[in-house]
């Protein structure tokens, strides 16, 4: 569908400049009216060149959500998560190798003994040493071993589909606080040039008012109007900054550093998209909460694998190594050598009575499983209902557009007719005054309604996995 386009001439005060000598000259109110009006009517076009209302770092949609990804607060707390779950990951697998420690103590000691040679009690000071190395393995638990390395590889994933979710939900943050600013932006844009014009026609009507031309009626309803516009201007500059003050803090960025966003060309309504079903179906099998409940169920299935295991025979073995030597058995090294000892051992640890603690854990187990799975449900239901939110919210803002536009021509065309009645005295000032606010106010719902039909489209395509862009 054809964006309606508006229509306007040079600058208004240049133009007031020009005809003024002309209009002292002319005969009839009407004809000076007529021809003032229409000469200092202007109104921007939505896709005139865009003036930042302010100066600063210009930033695009894109380096917004890239820049957001990479500071915000949260989606790094899901990579430290993610960090830690890999450590986890890695102690779990080292779990399956042989231990080794080793110790080593030196004593001291001193006493009195009876010198059976001498027959006298004499000091004697003792210096001993023991040294040893022992191990242990694991060699049968009934998988536990195995089934937690699964389970924490699994982790590792899960925390990996956080660090996803948390981009998409501040993509979709970043993507309607951008289209927000465009939306102030653009309303500032037709705003100014609006008071510009209006500044003129009070101007006009002054210079008309003063050669007697115009009642003093005609003059205040134009500066009644005047001040209207100038106020709407400044509510949309506000919104402006509110606007842009959101998206900043979603970036984290200083209060102290300017910022602007740098808008595109233009911005067009895509009408392509596909069918709700179609929708759901990709969302279903691509959206990263999905596959992280999908995960939370298996999760859950290996904690029951461990859980059982507590009710299995448990086999591992060890050995060690030591030896000992003491200041007052004779050569050093020999001790070491007649005092080195060696063990080898097997210990099978089996389950007789625990009190219920591993059957309590097993059936704890079942019941997390089923609470996975109605959660995974729940994921699946939650989305699906979104995405049909989304493709509703696509639908009602097409057909407020579609509204919109056709409402946008009329009231052009009924400004246009207005001033051409105008120039032939069918019409007054106030009636005028009439189309041209009727008109300002299609053309601001249009606006309004074509942003929100680019967010709601671009949210639902963004449930399929495709890129948010403008």
């Amino acid at each position: 569908m054809q964006t309606p386009t508006v229509k306007y001439c040079w600058h208004p005060l240049k133009a007031i400049d020009a005809i003024t000598p002309m209009l002292l000259k002319m005969a009839t109110k009407k004809t000076l009216i007529g021809f003032a009006f229409a000469c200092v009517f202007t109104i921007a076009g939505l896709h005139a060149q865009q003036v930042s209302p302010t100066a600063g770092i210009k930033w695009t949609l894109q380096e917004c959500i890239e820049h957001a990804k990479q500071r915000n607060i949260e989606i790094n707390t899901y990579r430290l998560s993610q960090q830690s779950a890999q450590q986890d990951l890695m102690a779990s697998k080292a779990s399956k190798l042989p231990n080794l420690t080793g110790t080593a103590g030196q004593t001291v000691s001193n006493g009195k003994n009876f010198n059976s040679n001498t027959g006298s009690i004499q000091n004697q000071t003792n210096v001993a040493g023991s040294y040893s190395v022992n191990s242990s393995i694991t060699l049968y638990n009934g998988a536990y071993i195995n089934n937690d390395i699964k389970q924490k590889g699994l982790l590792v994933q899960s925390a990996s589909l956080n660090i996803l979710q948390g981009e998409n939900d501040i993509t979709l943050q970043i993507t309607q606080a951008f289209l927000n600013i465009l939306l102030a932006k653009e309303n500032i844009i037709y705003l100014t040039d609006l008071v510009n014009t209006s500044d003129a026609q009070v101007k006009q009507e002054l210079l008309l008012y003063n050669a007697g031309s115009i009642a003093k009626n005609d003059l205040v309803q134009m500066q009644a109007q005047n001040a209207t516009d100038k106020y709407n201007l400044v509510t949309e500059q506000n919104v402006y900054r509110q606007n842009a003050l959101t998206l900043k803090q979603l970036l984290l960025i200083p209060f102290d550093t300017a910022f602007d966003v740098s808008a595109p060309d233009s911005v067009d309504v895509q009408r392509m998209y596909p069918a709700l079903r179609v929708a759901v179906n990709a969302a279903l099998q691509s959206r990263p909460e999905v596959k992280n409940g999908e995960l939370g169920v298996r999760i859950s299935e290996l904690d029951l694998e461990k859980a059982r295991a507590g009710l299995l025979p448990t086999l591992s073995a060890s050995g060690s190594a030591s030896t000992s030597n003491s200041s007052q058995s004779g050569e050093y090294f020999r001790q070491l050598d007649n005092n080195f000892f060696q063990q080898l051992g097997l210990t099978l640890s089996v389950p007789i009575f625990s009190r219920r603690v591993p059957r309590t854990a097993v059936e704890k187990s079942k019941i997390a499983i089923a609470q996975t799975e109605l959660n995974l449900q729940n994921t699946k239901t939650v989305l699906s209902q979104q995405v049909e939110q989304a493709y509703i919210n696509v639908q009602n803002a097409e057909s407020q557009y579609d509204a919109a536009v056709e409402e946008l021509k009329a009231a052009q065309e009924g400004y246009r007719i207005a001033n051409e009645e105008l120039k032939a005295g069918a019409v007054n000032t106030v009636q005028l005054l009439l189309e041209k606010n009727a008109y300002l106010q299609a053309l601001q719902v249009y606006t309004q309604a074509k942003y929100n039909t680019v967010l709601y489209i671009k949210i639902y395509a963004f449930y399929m996995g495709e890129p948010v862009t403008l």
